[in-house]
Parts: C-alpha cells; sequence; structure tokens
C-alpha cells in the first residue's frame, strides 16, 4: 500500500479510542495494587521499617510493567485501526475548489456609458452588465439602412429600363422591317417605270407642250424642296448636339436623320421633276433623245429604290442591336439585386455591432474582479469583470503511486479549511489524461543524463453531493483549499 500524504480526517477519533482504552486500563492497574498493598498494611512496625524500601521498589516496577502493557495495548489498537483506515483510503491536502469562471469582456470598441452591477451581486443569464454609448452605432445603423433604401431604388429603375429598352427595342424593329418592305416594292415600281419608259418613247412627242408647261411649277418644286432641305438639316444638326450632350434619347436623334434623308429624297425628286420636264421638252425637240432620257430616268429610280432597301436593312440591323442594349440592362438589373443584398447584410452587421453595446451576463453567478466604471474607454476584448457560477468541484493532485485502487465513483470525505468543523461528502468524477506536469507550459525533459525520478502528481476531479454542501453553496468559493480522502475498495 502506498504513503498516505497530508491530514487523515479520522485520526481524532482513533486517538480518542485509544485515550479511553488507556484510562481503563490504568483504572484496573490501580485497582491491583490497592489489593496488593492491603496485606502489608498488618506487618509489625518494626518490620515495615526493614522493608520499607522493598515495596518502594517493587510498585514503581509494576507500575512501569502496566503501563507499559496499557501502551503496547494502545499502540496494538492505534496501528490497528490505522492500518485499517489505511488500507481504505488515499489522502491528500494538495486539494482545492474549482469552478466555472466566465470572463465577461467587450465585443466592440465604446465608451462605458452605465455600470449595472456591483461587486458580489448575484446576476440571471442575459442580464444587463454593462452599457456602451449607442450613438456611433446607431449612426451606422442609419447610413446602413439609407444604403439599402438607394440600392433597391437603383434596382427599381433598372427594372424599368428593362421594359422601356424591350418595347423601343421592338418598336424599332418593327419600322425597320416596314421599311425593307417599302424598299422591296419601291424597286418593283421603280422596274415597272422602266418598262413604261421603254413603251412611251413613241408618246414623248406628245408631251412636248405637257412638258413645257411644266418645268415652273418643277422649279417651284426644286426650291419648295430645298427649303425644307435647309430646315430638315438644321434640325438633325441640332438633334446631333443634343444627343452627344445626353439630352435627348436616340430614337429621337433618328426620327430627325430619317427626316433629312426624306428632305434629300423630296429634293432629288424635284429636281428630277425638273430634268424630266426639260427631258419631256428636249424628246419633244429631239424626239428619240427625249425617249431614252425618260428610260435612263427610270434606271436611275431603280436604283434609288435599291439604295433605300440597303438602308432600310441598316435600320434592321440597328432594332437587332437594341436587344443587346436590353441584355446589358438585364445585367445592370441583376447587379442592382446583389447590391441590395449586400446592403441587407450591411444593416444586419449594424444592427448586430449595436445590440453588443448592451454587454449581458453569459450565465446565472456572482459577479467578481470588475474594473470596468463609468466613462472608460474600452477596445474590443477588454477584460471588465467575471461572472462565477454555482458549478463547483475540487481537483485532488494525487501522487502517481496512490491511484492503484482508485476509480469514478467512489465516495469521498472532504474538508475545507474554511470550515474545519463540517465533513462534506462527494464522489470521484474523473482522472486526468495526464499529469499536472504534461499541461504545463514547459513540461520538463527527462532526456538527459542526470535524470531523477520524481513521484508525478495526477489531478482527480471530485464532485460534491449536493444533500452535504446544502447552506453552504455560496459560501464555497473558487481557490479555497480543501483536504480529501477517498474510500478505494
Amino acid at each position: 500500500m502506498s504513503a498516505n500524504n497530508g491530514r487523515k480526517p479520522q485520526t481524532a477519533i482513533l486517538e480518542k479510542e485509544l485515550i479511553t482504552d488507556t484510562d481503563n486500563l490504568e483504572a484496573a492497574t490501580t485497582e491491583t495494587s490497592a489489593k496488593i498493598e492491603a496485606p502489608l498494611a498488618d506487618v509489625v512496625p518494626q518490620q515495615e521499617k526493614d522493608k520499607e524500601i522493598a515495596p518502594k521498589k517493587k510498585k514503581p516496577i509494576g507500575l512501569i510493567m502496566a503501563a507499559l502493557g496499557v501502551g503496547a495495548i494502545a499502540a496494538g489498537g492505534f496501528s490497528y485501526h490505522y492500518w485499517q483506515y489505511a488500507s481504505t483510503h488515499q489522502e491528500t491536502d494538495n486539494a482545492t475548489v474549482t469552478g466555472n469562471i466566465h470572463q465577461v469582456s467587450s465585443r466592440i470598441p465604446g465608451t462605458v456609458a452605465q455600470v449595472l452591477v456591483n461587486d458580489n451581486q448575484l446576476v440571471q443569464p442575459g442580464q444587463v452588465l454593462v452599457e456602451l454609448d449607442p450613438r456611433d452605432y446607431q449612426s451606422k445603423v442609419q447610413q446602413a439602412s439609407a444604403a439599402l433604401e438607394n440600392a433597391r431604388g437603383q434596382a427599381q429603375a433598372a427594372q424599368a429600363n428593362i421594359a422601356l429598352s424591350s418595347e423601343t427595342t421592338t418598336a424599332k424593329t418593327n419600322q425597320a422591317q416596314g421599311d425593307v418592305s417599302g424598299a422591296l416594292a419601291a424597286i418593283s415600281t421603280a422596274q415597272a417605270a422602266v418598262k413604261e419608259a421603254q413603251a412611251g418613247i413613241p408618246a414623248a412627242q406628245a408631251e412636248v407642250k405637257l412638258a413645257q408647261a411644266g418645268i415652273p411649277a418643277a422649279q417651284a418644286q426644286v426650291a419648295q424642296t430645298n427649303a425644307n432641305l435647309e430646315k430638315a438639316q438644321a434640325d438633325y444638326n441640332r438633334y446631333t448636339r443634343l444627343y452627344q450632350q445626353g439630352a435627348i434619347a436616340r430614337q429621337q436623334l433618328e426620327t430627325a436623320k430619317a427626316a433629312y434623308d426624306v428632305a434629300v429624297a423630296q429634293k432629288n425628286a424635284a429636281t428630277q421633276g425638273v430634268q424630266q420636264a426639260q427631258a419631256r421638252l428636249a424628246s419633244a425637240n429631239v424626239g428619240v433623245a427625249k425617249a431614252q432620257s425618260v428610260l435612263a430616268q427610270a434606271q436611275e429610280g431603280v436604283a434609288s429604290a435599291q439604295a433605300k432597301l440597303a438602308a432600310s436593312k441598316g435600320g434592321l440591323q440597328q432594332a437587332t442591336a437594341g436587344g443587346q442594349d436590353t441584355t446589358v440592362k438585364r445585367s445592370q438589373y441583376e447587379a442592382a439585386k446583389a447590391a441590395i443584398a449586400q446592403a441587407e447584410a450591411s444593416l444586419k452587421d449594424a444592427q448586430l455591432q449595436l445590440s453588443y453595446t448592451q454587454i449581458t451576463a453569459p450565465s446565472a453567478g456572482r459577479v467578481g474582479n470588475k474594473n470596468v466604471e463609468v466613462g472608460n474607454r474600452l477596445q474590443a476584448g477588454t477584460p471588465l469583470m467575471a461572472i462565477v457560477d454555482d458549478q463547483k468541484w475540487i481537483v485532488a493532485n494525487f501522487k502517481e503511486t496512490q491511484l492503484e485502487n482508485m476509480k469514478p465513483g467512489e465516495p469521498v470525505e472532504i474538508k475545507l479549511d474554511a470550515f474545519p468543523h463540517h465533513t462534506f461528502n462527494g464522489r470521484v468524477d474523473s482522472i486526468s489524461p495526464a499529469s499536472g506536469a504534461e499541461f504545463a507550459l514547459l513540461p520538463p525533459d527527462n532526456a538527459t543524463g542526470n535524470f531523477t525520478k520524481i513521484v508525478q502528481r495526477i489531478p482527480v476531479k471530485i464532485v460534491f453531493d449536493q444533500n452535504s454542501i446544502q447552506g453552504y453553496e455560496s459560501r464555497i468559493t473558487p481557490g479555497m483549499s480543501a483536504e480529501v480522502a477517498v474510500e478505494v475498495k
């Protein structure tokens, strides 16, 4: 059996039993001595003087023998009781009370506005302990809310642009397709005019007078178309500048361009009318030359119609390109939705930071080590106080030679230095998976040439019996010294 360490709680009981046995033995010895001395009183006084010394020599020997016997009996009883107790108990005074100590700190920087608890005060989970100045974080919440509203507005605008661009693209496509159809029809008309001009050569001479009368009218038409062309060109130039400045839509610029093209075409047509009238007059004078001139004019009409067809196809391509613009606007809308999600996350983060201005108790317990006052400027992680909860246990450091028969669940007698006249009960909860030295910041290195074997200490967790600490729950605190005795089997 390994040697025991520390004070033994049962020693006082054993000593009381041994004192009682000693008193009984001394009483018996005194009675025996009285019986031996009684007959000596009847001896002749002269003989008493002669034998005075002899009884005095025998009496101390008997008392010594009796005392030695009593001592032997007492020592035997004590040794028996001590052996019996030591064989079933392992003790140590290297034990302390331990508990859960929750450190309370600030998650955010700030200035302390209120301290709502005092030293050693009992608190409940979630109870507000300290309040920080919330104004900076309230401002951040407002900024995040404004950013969220702005992102939502941009998303709505992007969505509206998608619908508008889609409608505009559809209208332009329909218009361009109509222009293409008109240009094809104009080509057919121009080709028919060629045939008609070829057939009208014989009748060209009859139209001499009509052609002479039509020359002034054609010239007047040229003047009118010139005026229209100048106006259309001025409008087109003005719309071009406005479009470059971003003041009007492209549709308006294209409308002005179309009006300008029409004016050019009208001028060309008026000019051609003059030429036709002159051609008719020439044909009347020349005959066959006029017919050839009409035929050339009809062929020129075919070329003009073909040019219009090419322009219409270009407009159709532009309308098709408008569909790509719609795709770009859809991408902008998706980006706006992502901005909304980001703004919502920023708002939630700002609200969370604002909630951290109220520092609450992580668990029930009593306040300790409070070192915060109103007006303190805190940084994130600054320790403010500690909360010590009601869960307490004993950590006893036993020698490794004492653990042979120790198992979880075995009963334990506990003595606290703070309460020397009260014995608490408990049980072994668990045994540490490593010695205390292994968990040290700088564990010892035994791989040296001057190795010395040292008995190691193994921490053992001992929990209190709740019935035995009734009335002492608030008085037992972590850090108290303890002596424990484990009853092993």
